[in-house]
């Protein structure tokens, strides 16, 4: 077991460099991509999803109570797409909490440029 004693004396200062330089890596723009999670692409629209639906919900200054009665769920629900507990949701209902709300939702499938051949998923909120 470590003292107090010594665990005060390894912590860093501030000011102070540490002793190996940091290593830094790009994102590629999709955290789930970049840690290996499966579904990646999926993981970020719906991520991104419950993020438009939190920016509404704070905007209109709504309750988490008053926001699941216009969603059609109960407010621990709201609570867990508010905080990316989103394992339970599909894209369809995060959109569908989207429109009532009061968004438009526009599906757009277009031909990738010619230097990606496979296709992706995307969410942009305008």
């Amino acid at each position: 077991m470590t003292s107090r004693k010594q665990s005060q004396r390894r912590r860093r200062r501030p000011g102070e460099r540490p002793s190996e330089p940091m290593h830094f890596e790009e994102s590629s723009g999709n955290v789930f991509a970049d840690l290996g999670l499966p579904d990646a692409e999926e993981r970020l629209v719906k991520a991104t999803l419950a993020l438009e639906i939190g920016r509404i919900i704070k905007a209109r200054k709504l309750t988490q109570q008053a926001a699941a009665k216009l969603m059609g769920i109960d407010q621990p629900k709201v609570s867990h797409v508010l905080t990316g507990r989103l394992a339970g949701y599909s894209t369809e209902r995060l959109m569908g909490f989207l429109t009532a709300l009061g968004r438009d939702v526009e599906i757009v499938v277009r031909t990738p440029p010619r230097r990606r051949r496979q296709g992706r998923l995307r969410v942009v909120a305008a």
